[in-house]
């Protein structure tokens, strides 16, 4: 890290990083995400006034925190110069600089992961050489941003926009840091990138394949082969973030809710989320509720699943799955979550409400029933990369956030088996079919990897 004050906070479920940066009394946030009660907490620990927010693009997989602390603390907000953001901020062109104290952030305008996207430059006192690249979803450890968020139509030309880009990237001094926005856990990388949240320019030129191809040509199609899947509420948040979402203050926590304000809220069209794990859900549910296990990445698969703006209420296992639960959210503008079910799944029965169940297994009982030719349809919901890597022989794949739209490709009249890497991403396919009344098992306990081990091993 540089010589001055950076700290990074991280929010591993959506893989992305914003930073504080400070000097003297004087400080500056790169890429908030929107609850910023934690950066203004950092902020009031190191006895600093966040002066200015500084965005490096247009957001797809977060709102941005900017007008939360613009309201807060009155921070001037500083963003690419072509971002068109409709509320007022200071537009920063390539070239132009911003003062935080003693430190000089440089605007270099570095497009591709969205036409807009501008990288910021760390220059110290007395130095003309910078220090620290602060790159958002530009250049990243490991990896690039990807460039086909804005639709097929964009693709091709913000790719070959990225590949100018990464040469200029290149350019840089080895010693220069590298504080990359997006990171592991994002959906926002070409490829898979690094564990590291940091890196250097130096370091990247080695072993980033981004920074290193100088074929344009090459560079396009590696970046665009074997992209995941990403998001459905992607599609929402530039828009949001280009008006100026709105301010709450604090992340709001839904309040108590009976069965029966429950009940109606679904009535309504409300989706019932219920946070409890796989097996937990599996053994009783309220019928038409979707399990989201509780984990870092609640919020994606809630976004993948829940269609964006509808009502949301929760079924969480207590109160700390609860706040977990409205942060995470709030961070992607699910913002009609109106309350969680008082007393859990018990209160929900002594109500006298119908529940439903459907049976869980290991991959070791995957195994036996695929040896007796019992394992019936075997769907394995992972990302399509996974898939490739190897499967099961008897699955088909049906990625978990397409299972909504392929109802009409079960067998109503069979088993069907559905397993992940893992039990997570199952737990929730297996809810979709439960829903639809399409009949289902849960590989709960292990998943595709342990399956393949076991079968090598009986070979």
């Amino acid at each position: 890290m540089p010589c001055v004050a950076v700290e990074v906070l991280t929010t591993p479920g959506l893989g992305d990083n914003s930073y504080l940066v400070s000097s003297g009394a004087e400080a500056a946030v790169i890429d908030p995400q929107r609850d910023v009660v934690r950066l203004l907490d950092v902020a009031e620990a190191r006895g600093v006034r966040i002066r200015f927010v500084v965005e490096t693009h247009v957001h797809n997989d977060y709102v941005s925190g900017a007008e939360e602390l613009r309201a807060a603390i009155g921070a001037d907000v500083i963003g690419p110069a072509r971002a068109g953001y409709r509320f007022a901020f200071e537009p920063m062109d390539d070239g132009e600089t911003l003062s935080v104290g003693d430190l000089t952030l440089v605007a270099l305008t570095t497009p591709g992961h969205t036409p807009e996207h501008t990288s910021y430059l760390l220059r110290e006192a007395g130095s003309s050489a910078p220090s620290a690249l602060f790159s958002g979803g530009s250049l990243i450890v490991g990896s690039a941003g990807r460039t086909d968020l804005l639709g097929a139509e964009n693709t091709e030309s913000l790719t070959k926009q990225q590949f100018r880009t990464m040469r200029r990237l290149a350019d840089l001094p080895d010693d220069v840091v590298l504080l990359p926005t997006h990171g592991a856990g994002s959906f926002c990388a070409s490829t898979p990138p690094g564990k590291q949240r940091t890196s250097s320019i130096g370091a990247e030129r080695v072993g980033n394949a981004a920074l290193t191809v100088v074929d344009e040509a090459l560079f396009v199609a590696q970046q665009l082969d074997g992209l995941a899947a990403y998001p459905d509420y992607y599609a929402y948040l530039a828009p949001i973030n280009r008006n100026g979402a709105p301010v709450f203050g604090d992340v709001p926590i839904p309040p108590p809710r009976s069965a029966d304000e429950i009940d109606d809220a679904i009535r309504r069209g409300a989706s019932l989320v219920d946070a409890r794990e796989g097996t937990a859900y599996a053994a009783v549910h309220a019928p038409g509720s979707l399990n989201v296990p509780i984990a870092e990445s609640f919020a994606s698969y809630v976004g993948w699943l829940v269609p964006f703006g509808d009502e949301v209420v929760l079924l969480v296992p207590d109160h700390h799955a609860l706040v977990d639960a409205a942060t995470q959210l709030f961070r992607i503008g699910y913002d009609r979550v109106t309350g969680y079910l008082e007393g859990g799944i018990d209160l929900w029965g002594a109500s006298g409400r119908d529940v439903r169940s459907y049976p869980t297994m290991s991959a070791q009982d995957l195994v036996q029933d695929i040896g007796r030719g019992e394992a019936g349809d075997v769907i394995d919901v992972r990302q399509r990369s996974e898939w490739e890597a190897g499967h099961l022989e008897e699955s088909r794949h049906v990625f978990v956030g397409d299972v909504p739209d392929r109802l009409d490709t079960f067998d109503r009249d069979a088993v069907n088996t559905v397993v992940c890497a893992s039990g997570y991403r199952s737990a929730m396919a297996a809810s979709v079919l439960d829903r639809a009344a399409v009949p289902v098992r849960l590989v709960a306990r292990g998943g595709v990897p342990r399956a393949l081990r076991l079968l090598a091993r009986s070979a």
